[in-house]
């Protein structure tokens, strides 16, 4: 008889490691508190228009990526799914100033040195670190003392390619933002790198996401997040997995330092293990005695969460003049608690059947920062619904101002806040990834805790800053723990 393995969470992680255990020969149960799988890869539909709450690009989109081949795998890619790269990638409006990142690292150098030829130092060593960085991706590894059916060897050139990275990384990732723009003296260079990165956090994120820019990789699958996500369920379910959707996890049942069950609800589900892939920020619930673990520890004191405000909007007009992803100056700031917000930026989904009917226009954009205490007084206050509009009045206006046409035509507006997230993804504070503070490294968590058998962790909190190709890896990494722990050979990739 199969061994039974119980996951906790059907998002990106849950589906990986339920994708891979099953294939390894186990009989997986996945237990999924939402109505649909996909976690934070997720967007809803409001009448007649799409709107995209997870993906925004893909790294492992590009067929020469390491984790192309883990996506086709799990069926989240495949030889049907239409892949969008967008160029440029990114602009910055500044007061009538186009700045635009592209791909292709020679064009965004020969762009930048024309704006900003005083600053050609910087501009070509930035440049000069993303030709670095290109063509480096996250490499697919196998556990130590794990049997697999092939062995993942990185070729040498990514080897190479991550010892020059190497000190790229630890160089920049001691940089803070604030420190690092003051070295250009365009203000709109400064503007659009401060933009692209998060106040508290090093420069290393934005240093290694051009990099893979440069390698063509980071485009987006046709359709986003819902059938991204459902492809994978698919996958599942089509090996002999279940699903039990609207199904809660409460306890984790632990016998002799062992993990032998779960109990949702009413019901106790027997288990030979047990896979968590809940955020590891706030698990003590699901034990009697919460785990204990200096890894543990360590990510509760470092984890400084990502959260915004997502608001999308449905307008009866063609914006497809204007770039997939733009940002600019605000004439006057919104203010939002204790955050106040300078400039605006979109995607703008214009010209998709996907997401709206011909001629009109899906966009989203984001309120970054950590403002979970307010909502959560507000919803506690009553007011949550209020200052929900609020909000929504005062970037209509922000929009109206930098987009005259779409006056008076906004049919659909929406507003999720970290509430949203912590409700239907069950995320800490609702928070989608965790920012990348000066001199924090990019070092994986372990998918385990020494005194506590039987139990695995999964997610994208187990090496920041997250994201789905650490939760589609983090996943995998669990099983062949569970593979090495039960003796049973981990079935890789072709």
């Amino acid at each position: 008889m199969n061994k039974k393995v119980i996951i906790i969470g059907g998002g990106i992680a849950g589906l990986s490691a339920g994708i891979y255990a099953q294939k390894c020969g186990f009989d997986v149960t996945i237990l999924e508190s939402h109505s649909l799988a996909g976690g934070n890869c997720t967007s809803w539909k409001r009448k007649g228009y799409l709107f995209e709450g997870g993906m925004h690009w893909l790294t492992g989109s590009d067929l020469s990526s390491p984790i192309h081949k883990l996506w086709r795998y799990t069926g989240a890619l495949d030889d049907n799914v239409k892949m969008r790269c967008d160029e440029p990638f990114y602009e910055y409006d500044h007061h009538g100033i186009r700045i635009k990142l592209f791909r292709d690292v020679l064009q965004t150098e020969q762009h930048w040195l024309e704006i900003a030829p005083q600053d050609e130092k910087e501009i070509r060593r930035l440049c000069g670190y993303m030709r670095k960085l290109k063509g480096l991706s996250m490499p697919v590894t196998d556990l130590r003392g794990v049997k697999v059916t092939k062995k993942n060897h990185p070729p040498l050139s990514l080897l190479f390619k991550g010892i020059s990275a190497f000190s790229i990384m630890r160089k920049t990732s001691k940089i803070s933002r604030n420190e690092y723009v003051q070295r250009f003296s365009h203000e709109g260079l400064r503007k659009m790198i401060c933009s692209l990165t998060a106040e508290e956090s090093g420069i290393m994120p934005l240093v290694f996401t051009m990099g893979i820019l440069a390698s063509g990789d980071g485009g987006f699958p046709e359709g986003g997040s819902l059938p991204f996500a459902k492809r994978m369920a698919d996958t599942f379910t089509s090996l002999g997995g279940e699903i039990r959707y609207n199904t809660r996890a409460d306890q984790v049942v632990v016998e002799n330092g062992r993990a032998v069950g779960i109990i949702s609800g009413d019901v106790c589900l027997d288990a030979d293990a047990v896979i968590i892939t809940a955020d590891t920020m706030q698990i003590d619930h699901l034990f009697v005695t919460p785990p204990k673990a200096p890894w543990l520890d360590k990510m509760r004191e470092v984890t400084l969460p990502t959260m915004n405000v997502l608001l999308s909007l449905g307008i009866n007009a063609d914006l497809s003049a204007y770039p997939h992803r733009y940002v600019w100056a605000l004439k006057e700031p919104i203010k939002l608690d204790t955050q106040t917000y300078e400039e605006m930026g979109i995607n703008n989904y214009a010209g998709d059947s996907v997401y709206s009917p011909e001629g009109k226009t899906a966009l989203t954009t984001m309120l970054s920062g950590d403002t979970y205490d307010f909502w959560k007084r507000a919803k506690e206050n009553g007011t949550y619904v209020e200052e929900k509009q609020k909000v929504a009045d005062a970037v209509i206006a922000a929009l109206t101002a930098q987009f005259p046409e779409i006056d008076g035509k906004v049919e659909v507006v929406d507003v999720a806040t970290p509430l949203t997230y912590e409700r239907y993804c069950a995320n800490w504070k609702g928070s989608w990834m965790t920012e990348m503070k000066a001199g924090m490294s990019m070092k994986s968590y372990p998918a385990i805790i020494d005194d506590l058998g039987s139990v695995y962790f999964a997610g994208h909190r187990m090496m920041p800053p997250g994201g789905l190709p650490v939760a589609l890896q983090s996943g995998r990494r669990a099983v062949q723990y569970l593979c090495r722990d039960t003796h049973t050979v981990f079935v890789s990739e072709k």
